[in-house]
């Protein structure tokens, strides 16, 4: 029983390894696409529905979750079909990798969130900008297992972030465009990348 304890173990340590070593394909570029216009779309409602994003926070930030989890949601589900057409018994190591890549970023920003609402809602204007910036750490984090040209979009949210910060420093309002525009653009950036990187066998695919 140890013994086989132990080869299974070593079983599970080889294919880590192999994981850890293939290009990651579950990414496709419709589906990053398709989430930069979940943004565009979420900037739009929110620039008609909300006259004083600065004054109500919770509508400006909720409608951000659920963006953000839409877009989630859409990209799972086609990472895990893609993942088994072309990792086939790889892919739960290999979606298990890339989630373990981008979680720390995500979970620290969903708290930078919670306890900046606690604890100092006053600053809650450097949100967005400190969203992108870990946005764009995650996707850092993700360049071993990616085309190492995503480390452009990767640059993108970096140098977005701050921008982000140091224009909302001059009014400390919150505003759709500053959280949409980068996003649109961040997504539309990696969704090329993606297509490019795969010569883009992926309309049959």
């Amino acid at each position: 029983m140890r013994d086989l304890d132990k080869a299974l173990a070593d079983i599970v340590a080889i294919r880590s390894q192999i994981a850890a070593g293939t290009a990651f394909r579950g990414y496709g570029p419709a589906t990053m696409a398709a989430t930069g216009a979940v943004a565009l779309v979420t900037a739009i409602l929110q620039f008609w529905l909300l006259g004083d994003p600065t004054g109500a926070p919770l509508g400006f930030f909720l409608g951000w979750f659920v963006a953000a989890a839409l877009s989630g949601l859409i990209i799972w589900i086609e990472m895990r079909a893609r993942s088994r057409r072309h990792h086939s018994g790889l892919a739960d190591a290999m979606i298990h990798q890339a989630v373990e890549q981008f979680l720390p970023a995500g979970v620290a920003g969903i708290l930078l969130a919670v306890v900046m609402w606690k604890f100092a809602a006053e600053t809650l204007w450097l949100l967005p900008g400190l969203w992108q910036i870990l946005v764009s750490l995650g996707i850092f984090a993700s360049v071993r297992s990616l085309p190492r040209s995503v480390a452009f979009a990767g640059a993108w949210y970096f140098i977005s972030g701050f921008a982000v910060v140091v224009l909302a420093s001059r009014t400390h309002m919150l505003s759709p465009w500053t959280m949409g525009l980068p996003f649109v653009i961040g997504q539309s950036v990696m969704a090329a990348i993606l297509y490019v990187a795969s010569g883009e066998n992926d309309v049959e695919e």
